[in-house]
This record gives C-alpha cells, sequence and structure tokens, in this order.
C-alpha cells in the first residue's frame, strides 16, 4: 500500500498529503530499500525511453546515421523544446533523408517557457518537432528504416519496430513478455505497465552494464547511459530535474521522468536502480520527491545536497514570491 511521502503546508497547516511508492534494487535483484509498495503496478511513461532505444543502438543505428553522443542523448529525452533540443532533432531527421513532417508524436508547444515565449515572438508554427517526444519518435523512425519496413504506422503496437521495442523493454526489465502490459501513451505509442521494482531493475542493470547481465547488449546499454550522464540538459532541459540531479553529481546520477510523477534513477557503476511514483501523479511532487529520496537513501553528499536544495528549495510561493508554506518529507 502507498505511503505518505510528503506534505504541503500553509500557515503551519497541512493541506495537501501526498503518498507514494519507492523502490531501490540492485543489479541481482535485491531490494535495497523500499517505501509502500515496491512492486506496485504502473505505466512507466517516458522513463522507459532508454530502453526503447536498444534495438536501434545495438543493430548499429548510431554508426549507421553517424548519430553523435549529443544526438543520442535527444532519441532517449523528454526534452524541453529548447533551440539546441529542436536543431539535434531537426539534424537527426536531415540525416535520415526526412523532414519533421514524418513525426507522428503530435505537436506540443515547448515545455520551456522562453523557448515558447520565443516562437510566439517570432512568429514560427510550433510544430512536432517541439514535442517533448520528438528525439523517441525519431529513433523509432530510423529503427523501422534499417528494418527496411514502411515507416507509416510506426506508432501503432502492431508495427515491426514497435514489436522489436515491446521485446527489448521486456528484456530490460526482466519481465516475462506475457506479463508486459501495453497503453497508449500521450504522444501516441504504446507505453508499458510493469511493477516499479521491474523498473528500478532495469535501471539497474544500465547502472552497471558490466554487472548486468546484458549479454550482446551491454556496448548498446553503455553507450546509452554514458550519453545520458554526459549531456543531462538535452536528455531534459534547463531547470528540470532529471537535468540538475546529473548536473550536481557530475553525472554520477543519472534520471529520467516519466508523466505523472514517476520518476527513475540509476547510480553509474554503483549497482543500483530507483523508481518512484506519487500516486496523484502531480508534478509539484517530483523535485521534492526526487531529493528526498536521493538523501533517504545517502547518495548524495553534503555539497550535492546543499546544492539540490538551493537550486529546489523546499518552500511554496505565491505569485508575488513570498514564501506562504513548506514541503515537508514524511518518510
Amino acid at each position: 500500500m502507498s505511503e505518505v511521502v510528503l506534505h504541503f503546508t500553509r500557515a503551519g497547516h497541512v493541506e495537501n498529503i501526498h503518498r507514494g511508492d519507492a523502490v531501490a534494487v540492485n543489479c541481482s535483484g535485491e531490494i535495497v530499500s523500499a517505501i509502500g509498495n515496491a512492486h506496485l503496478p504502473m505505466f512507466w511513461r517516458s522513463a522507459a525511453k532508454p530502453f526503447q532505444a536498444l534495438a536501434f543502438v545495438k543493430n548499429g543505428g548510431l554508426e549507421r546515421y553517424g548519430i553523435t553522443d549529443e544526438e543520442l542523448a535527444v532519441l532517449v529525452s523528454s526534452h524541453s523544446g529548447e533551440e539546441n533540443h529542436v536543431a539535434l532533432v531537426r539534424g537527426i531527421l536531415a540525416k535520415l533523408g526526412l523532414d519533421e513532417s514524418v513525426l507522428d508524436c503530435g505537436v506540443l508547444r515547448p515545455l520551456n517557457g522562453k523557448a515558447f515565449k520565443k516562437l510566439l515572438v517570432s512568429g514560427e508554427p510550433i510544430t512536432a518537432v517541439h514535442n517533448q517526444c520528438s528525439g523517441k519518435h525519431s529513433q523509432i523512425i530510423a529503427l523501422a528504416m534499417m528494418l527496411g519496413v514502411d515507416v507509416s504506422g510506426y506508432i501503432r503496437p502492431e508495427h515491426p519496430a514497435q514489436k522489436i521495442i515491446f521485446k527489448h523493454v521486456a528484456m530490460a526489465s526482466r519481465m516475462p513478455e506475457d506479463k508486459l502490459e501495453i497503453g497508449i501513451d500521450g504522444c501516441g505509442v504504446p507505453v508499458f505497465y510493469l511493477p516499479i521494482y521491474n523498473m528500478s531493475l532495469a535501471y539497474a542493470r544500465l547502472s552497471t552494464p558490466a554487472k548486468g547481465d546484458w549479454g550482446d547488449y551491454e556496448l548498446a546499454a553503455t553507450k546509452i547511459r554514458d550519453a545520458m550522464s554526459k549531456y543531462p540538459q538535452i536528455v531534459a532541459g534547463t531547470g528540470r530535474m532529471d537535468t540538475a540531479v546529473p548536473e550536481v553529481t557530475g553525472g554520477r546520477i543519472i534520471a529520467k521522468i516519466g508523466s505523472d510523477a514517476v520518476f527513475c534513477m540509476a547510480v553509474k557503476d554503483g549497482d543500483l536502480g530507483i523508481t518512484f511514483k506519487v500516486e496523484d501523479g502531480s508534478f509539484a511532487t517530483v523535485t521534492p520527491m526526487t531529493i528526498a529520496l536521493l538523501k533517504h537513501l545517502d547518495l548524495l553528499t553534503k555539497d550535492e545536497a546543499a546544492e539540490l536544495d538551493r537550486r529546489f528549495p523546499p518552500v511554496l510561493k505565491n505569485h508575488r514570491g513570498e514564501v506562504i508554506g513548506t514541503i515537508e518529507t514524511v518518510f
């Protein structure tokens, strides 16, 4: 059962109570720490993206299309639609001989407010390339091209590229294929439903590929991990938690958000994967929950913890910038 993890207060009174579940797992599948239900089944959402890219990387996609490490980072990103993100996705599509009209992720305004305002001022249209999932979609399109199949319909579960991705997500998370369920994500592609334990196990294996028993996929997993560690601003964006954690820790901890308050982390060469899900899906809980969980697991130095607290103080402010409440950890 989910446990109370956060209190949001106002004038010394608890105004909002948030419940959640979290689990840290090593490559051997041992639970190192848990809060609530370590086996809570949940949609992985965008936190699955590193594993959705496994087939593309393993089968030589980086070499075939000349994909750089920075471009690999955007292929597994939920980017903020900043200029560098958009340029990277457009550059990848150009390498494929395509343009953004091929993207079937839907049109979405940039997550970054400054980038959105700049588009409005310039009069440049918002297109699918600004969608936070345009990198992932570019990767799936490239995989379809490598398979020699029609790109049309690449978002559908029955498409050959999606069938291969499904098998790789099951393999990475050690889920039997007949137990791995799917739904449809916000960007139209299949999204995976599995226990948060298995999500953490996949991230543990990603954290330390040499211990993860990847077989022929060890190099692919290492490349994905290292791209995320090296280019955290590409994986997410300015001011976001899954950029801040690797920035502050010097790439030692990589992180990936999923919609509705799913969040995964991997300790590079530390044999540890971590997942949490806040029950009500509140985006406002992700930042304080991430910092609290890293402290709870003693994964931050004193300076790293202080820097994250400086960037994201656990307080609530009104529209005038006045502090009117606190965010308190309850575990």
